[in-house]
C-alpha cells in the first residue's frame, strides 16, 4: 500500500464492541447480538433492526383494516397491537438494563401472551402470528435452561388456542412451524452468543498469564544476572579495600579493573534480556491481529503454523516477522477502505543466496494508493534489510486489495528461537 500506512504504533485494542475501535476508526460503532449496548445511540440502532421484524405483523393489521370487524372491535384491536409492539420493543431496553428487577422483565412477555390469547379469540386467526412474536421474546428473555421451556410454553398454548379457535389447518402449520422454530433459533443464537464470549474472555485470560509469565521470566533472569554479578563486585570491592590499607596499590588497581569489566558485562547482560523481552513474537501479534480485525468486522485467515515453531527461523528473525504481521494488520484496519477479509499465510521460498521464510498479508480492500511508501512500511523495509531479508509491497490478485511480503533468511540447523 504505497501511502496507506505513516506510523508503525499498532492498532488500539477495544475492550468492548461498542467502544471505537483502532485508531483512524473513530467515529464507527457497531452492535453485535446478545451484546449490551453503551450508548443512546447504540440503543436506538438496535431498536431500528428489531423493528424490521414487525413487518410480519402485517397480518392484523390487514385483519382491521379489511373492513371485517365494528369499528369499535377495530379500535380495540389497534390499541392492542400497539400495546403487543410496545412490549415487544421494551424488552430490548430492558434487556440492556440488567439492574431491573426479574418481575420487570417478565410483565412485558406476559402482557405479549395475554394480547396474543386475547386478540385470536376475539378477532380471528390472522392474530395467531402474535405467538411467534411470543415465542422469541420467551427465548431471549428467559435465563437457561427455561428459554427451552418458554418457547415450548408458547407454541403449546399456541396450539391450544388455535385448535379452540377452530382456525385451519394450513393456519395451525404456517404460524405453529415458525413459532416453534423461531423460537428455537433464537435460543441457538444466544447460546452462540455465550460462547462467542466465553471465548473472548479465555482468549483474554490467555493473553494475561502470557504476560504474567513473561514478566516472571525477565524477573528471574535479572534476578540470576544481577545477583551473580553483584555479589562478585561486593566481593571485589571489599578485596579492594583490604589491599588499599595493605598498600598494595596495584592489586588494588587490578580488582577496580575487574570491578568495571563485570559491571559492563552485566549492564551488557540486562540489555539483551530487557530487549529479548521487548521483543513481539508471532503468536502473541497473530492473536492482537485477530483482535483488531474482529473489532473491525474484517474475517482473518490465519495460517495455523504461524502459531509453531519454525526449524531454521532464528529469534531474531521471528520478531522482525511478528513486526511485519502488526505492521501490515494495523496497516488494514486503518487504511484497508472496504476491507471485509484478510489472509495471513507463512511459507518458506528457495532463492539464489539461500532459503527464506516468507510471511504475506493479504486483504480485498481498495489496494494501494498512488503516491510512495509511508513511513510504517519505511520503517518495516529497514528492519527487514538490518536482519537481512526484504518487503515487498503492491497490489493483490486481480488488482483488488493490498499484498505485503516480508522475507527473512532461514537458518541450517534448528531454530535459534
Amino acid at each position: 500500500m504505497m501511502t496507506r500506512m505513516q506510523t508503525p504504533e499498532p492498532a488500539r485494542r477495544p475492550d468492548h464492541p461498542g467502544e471505537d475501535g483502532p485508531e483512524g476508526m473513530e467515529g464507527r460503532w457497531t452492535t453485535y447480538p446478545g451484546v449490551p449496548v453503551d450508548s443512546r445511540r447504540q440503543l436506538l440502532a438496535k431498536l431500528a433492526w428489531t423493528s424490521i421484524w414487525a413487518l410480519y405483523l402485517a397480518y392484523p393489521v390487514q385483519d382491521l383494516t379489511g373492513g371485517q370487524h365494528t369499528p369499535a372491535a377495530s379500535t380495540a384491536g389497534a390499541v392492542a397491537l400497539a400495546a403487543f409492539l410496545a412490549c415487544y420493543l421494551s424488552l430490548i431496553v430492558i434487556r440492556n438494563h440488567p439492574g431491573l428487577r426479574e418481575a420487570r422483565r417478565y410483565l412485558p412477555l406476559a402482557l405479549m401472551a395475554g394480547i396474543a390469547v386475547t386478540t385470536s379469540y376475539t378477532l380471528g386467526e390472522s392474530w395467531l402470528t402474535l405467538f411467534t412474536y411470543t415465542s422469541v421474546c420467551a427465548s431471549v428473555i428467559l435465563p437457561g435452561r427455561y428459554g427451552l421451556a418458554g418457547v415450548l410454553a408458547t407454541t403449546g398454548l399456541f396450539a391450544a388456542v388455535g385448535l379452540t379457535s377452530h382456525a385451519d389447518a394450513e393456519t395451525l402449520v404456517s404460524i405453529g412451524l415458525p413459532c416453534l422454530m423461531a423460537g428455537l433459533a433464537m435460543l441457538a443464537m444466544q447460546r452462540l452468543v455465550t460462547t462467542m464470549r466465553e471465548l473472548r474472555e479465555a482468549r483474554a485470560a490467555v493473553a494475561h498469564l502470557a504476560a504474567s509469565e513473561e514478566r516472571l521470566r525477565l524477573a528471574r533472569d535479572l534476578h540470576d544476572l544481577l545477583g551473580h554479578s553483584l555479589s562478585l563486585i561486593a566481593i571485589k570491592s571489599e578485596l579492594t579495600g583490604r589491599l588499599m590499607d595493605a598498600g598494595k596499590a596495584d592489586a588494588a588497581r587490578a580488582q577496580v579493573a575487574d570491578i568495571e569489566q563485570v559491571a559492563r558485562q552485566s549492564l551488557a547482560d540486562v540489555r539483551g534480556a530487557v530487549s529479548g523481552f521487548r521483543r513481539p513474537t508471532l503468536p502473541v501479534e497473530l492473536a492482537a491481529a485477530r483482535t483488531a480485525l474482529a473489532a473491525s468486522q474484517i474475517a482473518l485467515d490465519a495460517d495455523p503454523r504461524l502459531a509453531e515453531e519454525r526449524p531454521g527461523l532464528a529469534a531474531e528473525e521471528s520478531g522482525v516477522l511478528a513486526w511485519a504481521l502488526r505492521e501490515a494488520v494495523t496497516n488494514v484496519v486503518r487504511h484497508g477502505t472496504g476491507a471485509t477479509r484478510c489472509a495471513v499465510h507463512l511459507d518458506e521460498t528457495w532463492e539464489d543466496d539461500g532459503r527464506y521464510a516468507v510471511l504475506e498479508v493479504v486483504d480485498n480492500g481498495a489496494g494501494p494508493g498512488k503516491s510512495g511508501a509511508g513511513n510504517g512500511l519505511a520503517g518495516l523495509g529497514e528492519r527487514l534489510a538490518q536482519a537481512g531479508g526484504r518487503l515487498e509491497t503492491g497490489p493483490a490478485d486481480r488488482g483488488r486489495g493490498f499484498r505485503l511480503r516480508a522475507l527473512v533468511p532461514l537458518r541450517p540447523g534448528p531454530s535459534g528461537q
